[in-house]
């Protein structure tokens, strides 16, 4: 079973997030803060990160960042998620060293497909 780390402070959209990857066979774990995605991403090894821009202390970028950073962790897809996408958004999201982003609300009858759009999977590649 592949494990996700969804980092979001936000509960309605952990929950949002965690039960449409459950329902898809992932394992999910999750943080709320930045400090404490890059210690599980460090610690959990997961497959892939949803990572939140806005979150208390560090930001999803410098998280991000911290990620890429850690070694054998420097290679985990992060796919970053904003309420405030503008432009420019994208390349400092790129640059910091996420795979791609999409923005918020959290549309739960799309949310799959563009996780797996943007990882580059097949819809069917986790279930067990």
């Amino acid at each position: 079973m592949k494990k996700a780390l969804v980092v979001e402070d936000n509960r309605d959209n952990l929950r949002l997030i965690s039960y449409a990857l459950r329902r898809q066979g992932y394992e999910v774990i999750s943080a709320d803060t930045g400090i404490k995605g890059v210690e599980m991403a460090v610690a959990e090894h997961p497959d892939f990160i949803i990572m939140d821009i806005n979150l208390p202390g560090i930001d999803g970028l410098e998280a991000t960042r911290r990620i890429r950073k850690s070694g054998a962790n420097g290679t985990i897809p992060i796919i970053a998620i904003t309420s405030y996408a503008m432009a420019g958004d994208m390349d400092l999201v790129l640059a910091a060293g996420c795979n791609g982003y999409f923005e918020k609300p959290i549309d739960p009858l799309t949310i799959m497909d563009r996780i797996h759009a943007l990882l580059g999977w097949d819809v069917n590649e986790a279930q067990p």
